[in-house]
């Protein structure tokens, strides 16, 4: 994968780590109108709802919300609308056979710019966590912190 801290991330999708066992991650690219790609370099997107799915071969990402450019004219893009991703057709096959198999779904978790500035989604295949998981998870997490507060006090 590639190099964490050389990215510019515009979007994160915080929730998908509270509502989802995250279990793989890739990388793709986007399809994009120019309209888009500078709402995106200003900061306006949102990946809360979205999802992506298989469709003809190919994977569309659904419910992405990418604000109007502010400088745009009456030529401004349409914010919710499919969008088609780009990967190899090998990754794609894979996919689509992972989410039919182990009933896995796909979730966006970050839109960023690589250095070179082509706007990159990294998707992750994951697994709905149950009510229970999540609240099991809130407890991990606040046992850590009190653990960490803990060993601050001693020293």
């Amino acid at each position: 994968m590639a190099k964490e801290s050389t990215h510019k991330d515009v979007a994160v999708n915080r929730k998908a780590f509270h509502d989802f066992f995250i279990e793989e991650k890739m990388e793709a690219g986007l399809v994009l109108k120019g309209t888009e790609v500078k709402s995106l370099r200003e900061g306006k997107a949102n990946l809360r709802e979205s999802y992506a799915r298989a469709e003809r071969g190919k994977v569309v990402l659904h419910q992405c919300h990418i604000g109007g450019y502010s400088h745009g004219n009456m030529m401004n893009h349409e914010p919710v609308r499919p969008r088609t991703l780009l990967l190899h057709r090998k990754e794609i096959n894979k996919l689509i056979g992972r989410v039919q198999q182990r009933g896995l779904t796909l979730i966006p978790l970050r839109i960023y710019f690589t250095p070179r500035g082509f706007a990159k989604i990294e998707l992750a295949l994951a697994r709905g966590k149950k009510h229970y998981d999540q609240r099991e998870t809130l407890k991990k997490r606040e046992a850590g912190r009190e653990i960490e507060r803990a060993m601050k006090e001693r020293k």
